[in-house]
């Protein structure tokens, strides 16, 4: 885990972590502490992106197709087709203006244990950048979505503290791929308690106060009901959007019974709904206006 290093003083704990906060930058160090959060009611804040905008997002990584359609082709095709498909959903929704992002996996869940054992793989700080960039370049959003396997939440968020001080990166957070045991990722569902999502939540929140940032948006994926629980305990914050996003493929109409009984049963604050672009995946690819007819509306639309 690394480090920045920090002017001024104030320490404070937040879960296992701890917050030496300065003018212009925030250090991060595990510790012992136990975490606590209560339900508090969120407050209109300057520069929230939801729900004033609706989201499309491209997910996956520029180093491998196979994680998803970020990955396809040559990196000016792909930015291309991602602004043509929020004018597409702009069209669809023209009272709900669409913000561009790219959706980028930061640590990905690996079958083979690694190095360090952890069955993750960090991706590098120069993908990172690269893709940041490229957000940056459109005034597009950029979101860092976090696969930890067997490594902590805390562990792999303190990595992305440098771009999660920028202002247009956000989080996502994957449960799928949080091991509880020794089962390596990948042969069965992993899962993530509120508790978890909580911490991150407050992290987020910390940063967001002691960087004077505009409210982070935390992406949560679902798909059933054991992949995150205690999900009502999830804390509101208004520096803080929790999506929690349908991330199941199948049929249209398994697809929406999934939204339904994973997402807007428990949705916490908004909702995001995922689109496989393969065929094999998704059976067919439901079009914008099908989606906006869930309830609620999804804000966060993300195409694999």
């Amino acid at each position: 885990m690394s480090n920045q290093n920090t002017t001024g003083s104030g320490t404070e704990s937040v879960g296992p972590w701890r917050f030496t906060a300065g003018a212009a930058c925030i250090s991060l160090v595990l510790v012992l502490a136990a975490g606590g959060s209560t339900a508090s009611t969120p407050q209109a804040r300057e520069g929230a992106v939801l729900p004033g905008y609706r989201i499309v997002a491209f997910y996956g990584n520029p180093r491998s197709a196979r994680l998803g359609i970020l990955g396809v082709g040559p990196p000016a095709s792909m930015l291309d087709e991602l602004a043509r498909t929020a004018d597409r959903w702009a069209a669809a929704d023209p009272a709900t203006p669409v913000k561009p992002a790219l959706h980028l996996i930061a640590t990905s869940a690996e079958r083979a244990p690694g190095v360090e054992r952890l069955y993750r793989r960090q991706h590098s700080s120069r993908t990172i950048e690269e893709v940041a960039g490229w957000a940056e370049a459109r005034g597009w959003l950029l979101v860092l979505d976090l696969q930890v396997g067997h490594s902590s939440l805390a562990e792999e968020t303190a990595r992305l503290l440098p771009w999660l001080a920028r202002p247009y990166v956000h989080l996502a957070l994957d449960p799928e791929f949080a091991m509880k045991d020794d089962t390596p990722p990948g042969q069965k569902i992993g899962t993530m308690d509120a508790t978890e999502v909580n911490e991150a939540i407050a992290v987020l929140a910390r940063l967001v106060d002691s960087l004077g940032l505009p409210p982070k948006v935390l992406v949560v994926h679902r798909f059933t009901t054991a992949m995150l629980t205690n999900a009502r305990r999830i804390r509101v914050d208004s520096r803080v959007q929790v999506v929690i996003d349908m991330d199941g493929f199948g049929s249209k109409s398994q697809k929406r019974t999934t939204y339904r009984s994973t997402v807007a049963r428990e949705a916490v604050q908004f909702t995001g709904f995922k689109l496989f672009t393969s065929p094999k995946l998704d059976r067919p690819l439901m079009t914008p206006e099908e989606v906006l007819a869930l309830h609620p509306r999804p804000v966060y639309i993300l195409y694999q």
